[in-house]
């Protein structure tokens, strides 16, 4: 890009690989000079916590309230009730009123940790697209907002475009959902002067759909800015491990397993992690990227610390960083490991072994345990297991059992009480 910025954010956007695409460089950077921004993202409330495939998302406004302007987490009460179809093979499952409310509940945790909201005038604001989605007059609203929408462009959009190449249906209730983002846009301009939506790069088509509704309705300008899809360096999609999505709140993923997916980060990917992922100056990730050999392990521990400092605090860090050394320094048992406890009625006259490591959470099904036994990738207590028809018996476990799952995935199995 041969556009200069003067403005902090938009710096800190393209110097620290957050950016993909911008609707107008020079306007918004303009805009950003003469004073405070409001800008927004919209998170759909389709599970009790965001995850890691989010946290590209969260930094950005992050680093937005940092640069002196202001967030808006906008909340989508109203459009999780059709479901975004976005590059999606099929329509998402339709949640109830009450479920979405105690998903927005889950997710709104996460973001006090990253921004801080109160009445300062860069302080983040945190609205619920329902306040004004909810009450709509479905006639009122084709005359004066479904009247500006071409078909023929709504079909050309590469989200869209995908899935009807692919044969897949569509429903007309998930085509609704770009004419409701751009709805919200447009609302947030006018109610609280919202000037940018923020996304990743597949919203593209939606937040330029915001931008001319914005123009024709109401004859604002606006601005749209889009981050990367990120991958990791394997082609794996961000945000996801061996054992399924890692969320973001303590409840759903443990602060030890959140850390330990960042230092099991591949070596290609630590650099661009750093600067994405963590605020530490751009000359520390670039010096930490260059590490070589084993010493490549610093930067993965420093970048876990880093991230689980901002996500859990500085406490939670400095745990998992503890429990790690003990299990993978010194072959001992850490505090903080993801444990299981199970009484004597539960093991009764002995429970298989298969069945611990996938109770444990190892092994996602038996046929998967008896293959990592099989294919000598399990232990218990550092020592290989070879014998899948192992029962083990209260006696056993009159002291802790440590099971281990390849060299990086440890669980404890312990007697209750």
């Amino acid at each position: 890009m041969t556009y200069h910025p003067k403005s902090d954010f938009i710096k800190v956007m393209i110097e620290r690989g957050f950016l993909a695409d911008c609707t107008d460089y020079q306007g918004l950077d303009e805009a950003l000079m003469q004073g405070v921004v409001p800008a927004y993202i919209g998170f759909d409330a389709t599970a009790k916590s965001l995850h890691v495939g989010s946290l590209i998302q969260i930094m950005m406004l992050r680093w937005l309230q940092k640069t002196g302007h202001k967030p808006i987490t906008l909340m989508g009460g109203g459009t999780t009730k059709v479901g975004d179809p976005s590059f999606r093979a099929d329509e998402r499952p339709l949640l109830t009123a009450d479920q979405i409310d105690d998903n927005i509940a889950g997710i709104k945790q996460v973001f006090a940790k990253y921004v801080s909201y109160g009445d300062a005038p860069n302080d983040a604001l945190m609205l619920n697209n329902a306040e004004w989605l909810d009450h709509l007059n479905y006639l009122d609203f084709l005359r004066d907002i479904g009247r500006h929408f071409s078909v023929n462009r709504m079909l050309s959009f590469e989200s869209v475009k995908s899935r009807l190449d692919r044969e897949q249906s569509l429903s007309f209730l998930e085509f609704n959902y770009m004419i409701l983002q751009a709805y919200d846009f447009m609302e947030l301009n006018r109610r609280y002067g919202c000037l940018l939506q923020m996304g990743g790069s597949d919203q593209w088509g939606n937040i330029v759909n915001g931008i001319d509704l914005t123009r024709r309705v109401i004859d604002n300008e606006v601005y749209g800015l889009t981050s990367p899809l990120l991958t990791t360096s394997d082609g794996k999609k961000m945000g996801k491990s061996q054992n399924g999505a890692i969320w973001l709140n303590a409840e759903m993923c443990a602060p030890y397993e959140f850390w330990q997916f960042w230092r099991n980060t591949t070596d290609a990917d630590v650099g661009r992690f750093l600067k994405l992922y963590t605020e530490l100056p751009l000359d520390e990730c670039a010096r930490l990227a260059a590490l070589e050999g084993s010493d490549i392990n610093h930067a993965k521990i420093v970048l876990a610390n880093e991230v689980t400092t901002l996500c859990h605090g500085a406490d939670a860090a400095a745990a998992a960083e503890a429990t790690a050394r003990e299990v993978f320094e010194k072959g001992g048992v850490g505090d903080d490991l993801p444990t299981l406890s199970l009484s004597a009625a539960e093991i009764g006259d002995g429970i298989s072994i298969v069945q611990l490591i996938v109770k444990s959470g190892l092994a996602k099904s038996g046929k998967e345990a008896k293959r990592l036994i099989q294919e000598n990738g399990a232990k218990m207590n550092d020592a290989p297991l070879t014998d899948a028809g192992l029962m083990i018996d209260s006696g056993a476990l009159s002291s802790p059992i440590k099971l281990s799952a390849g060299k990086k995935r440890h669980a404890l199995v312990q007697l209750d009480g």
